[in-house]
């Protein structure tokens, strides 16, 4: 088949293709649309509050730890400082550089852990999150939901935040 014998039996299945896409019919199909707010929504959930709260219970006592290493270290400056006590200055900087490797090793090691279980936490409750979303969307008979950081503009009625955030508490209650 030439080129132009193949472009001549095209050309009638395109325009088809076009027709229907022009139809009343299929121009009238109504897609339904919802929005959301997925990281305000995921954080907003009773399980997510009550794990941010069990981090910070869990990472206070290093916390702790650290901030009275900061106020040795504070110390220890202000005693090297004091003329009176230059014959203790040698043990005063190696117990300073002691402390100052403890409070080092300390934050790598918080930050770390902190991170890991962040990235855990996050992880389970967006999956989660989607598994309540797709729900929704379903008993909502929405065809699509979309993100909001990805949305220019949206009517706030389309918005569905506020009804995932309940139906995530309600499937996953905060234990």
């Amino acid at each position: 088949m030439s080129c132009s014998a193949f472009r001549s039996a095209l050309l009638p299945v395109v325009f088809a293709g076009v027709a229907v896409l022009l139809s009343p019919q299929v121009a009238s199909a109504q897609l339904k649309v919802g929005v959301i707010n997925f990281q305000r929504a995921l954080l907003g959930t009773a399980e997510m509050k009550r794990a941010s709260g069990d981090l910070l219970a869990k990472y206070k006592p290093k916390q702790d730890q650290l901030e009275k290493l900061q106020k040795d270290l504070t110390e220890i400056q202000a005693k090297l400082q004091d003329p009176k006590l230059a014959a203790q200055a040698a043990d005063l900087q190696v117990e300073g550089q002691r402390k100052q490797r403890d409070a080092q090793r300390i934050t790598e090691d918080v930050q770390g852990e902190a991170e890991k279980d962040r990235q855990d936490i996050l992880q389970r409750g967006s999956e989660r999150m989607t598994d309540v979303v797709k729900k929704l969307a379903d008993e909502k008979g929405l065809d699509v939901v979309v993100d909001t950081a990805n949305t220019v503009f949206f009517k706030p009625a389309l918005e569905v935040t506020e009804e995932a955030i309940a139906a995530y508490d309600k499937t996953y209650p905060a234990k």
